[in-house]
């Protein structure tokens, strides 16, 4: 990953902005789906994968859907909506089967670098809790995606499970469930090793240490590209003769915002910060091993689901709990605290007021976080970990979300949680938004991108077929084929040594 300045081309056919997961998907994708292609890619820091895909920065569960509680809301006659987590549980089976092709054509080596099995667990208490799990579990395995899925309300199972969360628990209903095949992604290493292949890649060229600052119609037709180079301060600018795509996480609203495409408009953005609870008790952290979701506060905003979870960062075994909420203005860990005051037009000023006043137990959630102390915290970890000291954990920052606020009637806005993609009528621009499960999801993201800004290439049966070889289920409904699905968890589970 070079610091030193590369010359700028000055035509290009693609550029992607941001060295994130997006843009390493993205680019990979392409790559393979036309070697022809010239592509350009412009990232701010002097490595790839430093801001939201970073393993610290990430939550880094491989988001699907066998924990996460948020997913699986209950209506308000008892019945549980799985719909959201099939759709996410499907886009992960798509991730793995793109990381197993990267493998298969030495694109990628040592999956275990990247991804590790690490049980999925969802854990409740109280009655009422119970009952919703149970509920849960019954609606979830009827379906071939989570028919794996193990439920208990037998506290000396659950202590098999998970000795860690039962140590000193007072007795009370509880019940869990259980799904062995879990993984755990450490996006930032996988981003980084996409991206040592796509240096090496003919045709394209990373630009590290450059931040981008417009894009523009160009004359000549494209989009002209206006960069920075924080080495030299020297302001450069290239031409995208077919298509750029925005993929710098938290930056991209800015930059969306910049852009003349009738689609920017309405659109707002809402930063959330992220703390950990690291622990640095070695005697805990092998004792515990698997990520063990619960049910966000009553009032609490579905990014608040807490979590015990064993994570592997670099080879190691880490133990983190949260994540607890922080405010900043900043857009990125490392942007400025301008980021959301530049982010405020006239078209989205009006939506981004009124999906505040829609969303005040998000403010008054957040004004409460600010309030913890460390001694606040701690106690939120011992209804997880109730023999929890103090002394043996420490904060941790984790990375900026920036939550989408959309217009939604007249001048109203909305707040959304999830990733959101944003193209152009004309497909030659994309955009991508939001947080939480995007990076789990990447390998779907972009094979719903792709049709909408290659039209005319996605019809023709050498694009059908390499995207049906880079990922097999390319096309299909797992949730509704248990024959195709098993054979897809079958291979993926050989070829990334899970």
């Amino acid at each position: 990953m070079s610091q030193s300045i590369r010359p700028l081309e000055p035509e290009t056919d693609i550029v992607l902005v941001g060295a994130g997961i997006m843009s390493a998907t993205l680019g990979m994708m392409l790559k393979e789906l036309n070697p022809n292609f010239t592509i350009q890619i412009f990232e701010r820091l002097e490595t790839p994968g430093l801001e939201s895909s970073d393993a610290w920065n990430n939550a880094g569960t491989g988001h699907s859907a066998f924990c996460e509680l948020n997913y699986t809301p209950q209506k308000q006659d008892g019945a549980v909506d799985i719909t959201k987590a099939l759709k996410i549980c499907e886009s992960f089976e798509l991730s793995k089967e793109f990381w197993s092709h990267l493998i298969e054509n030495n694109f990628l080596s040592h999956p275990t670098q990247f991804i590790s099995r690490v049980p999925h667990m969802s854990l409740v208490w109280g009655q009422e809790n119970v009952s919703y799990l149970k509920a849960r579990h019954s609606r979830m395995q009827a379906n071939a995606l989570f028919q794996e899925m193990l439920f208990s309300e037998n506290p000396t199972q659950i202590e098999k499970w998970a000795p860690l969360v039962m140590e000193g628990r007072p007795s009370e209903p509880i019940a869990a469930t259980r799904v062995e095949i879990g993984t755990d992604v450490n996006f930032g290493e996988l981003t980084r090793s996409i991206f040592r292949q796509l240096e090496k890649t003919p045709g394209v060229t990373v630009h590290y240490n450059v931040e981008t600052l417009d894009i523009d119609p160009h004359k000549k037709g494209g989009w002209k590209v206006i960069v920075k180079n924080l080495l030299n301060e020297e302001k450069q600018s290239c031409r995208a003769t077919k298509f750029v795509f925005l993929g710098a996480g938290g930056a991209t609203l800015n930059l969306l915002k910049k852009a003349e495409i009738d689609e920017r408009k309405g659109y707002g953005g809402f930063p959330v910060s992220g703390l950990w609870l690291k622990c640095n008790n070695e005697i805990l952290i092998k004792e515990h091993f698997a990520k063990v979701y619960g049910k966000a506060s009553v009032g609490s905003p579905p990014m608040s689901v807490p979590h015990i979870d064993t994570r592997i960062i670099n080879g190691k075994k880490e133990l983190l709990f949260g994540p607890f909420a922080g405010f900043s203005t900043k857009f990125l860990k490392s942007g400025s605290r301008f980021d959301l005051a530049k982010s405020i037009k006239p078209d989205n000023l009006f939506p981004m007021i009124s999906a505040g006043l829609r969303n005040l137990p998000l403010t008054k959630y957040l004004i409460e976080q600010l309030r913890l102390s460390h001694e606040d915290r701690i106690r939120a970890l011992q209804e997880y970990v109730p023999q929890a000291k103090a002394d043996e954990w420490e904060l941790k920052e984790a990375g900026q979300r920036v939550q989408v606020i959309k217009k939604d009637h007249g001048m109203t806005g909305v707040l959304e949680f999830g990733t959101e993609a944003v193209v152009s009528a004309d497909g030659s621009v994309a955009a991508l938004l939001g947080a939480s499960p995007g990076a789990s999801t990447a390998a779907a993201i972009m094979f719903d991108i792709l049709p909408r800004c290659f039209k005319n290439e996605c019809t023709t049966s050498a694009w059908k077929n390499k995207m049906k070889e880079m990922a097999p289920s390319f096309g299909m409904t797992l949730s509704q084929n248990s024959k195709a699905l098993q054979a897809s968890r079958q291979r993926t589970t050989k070829i990334l040594n899970l």
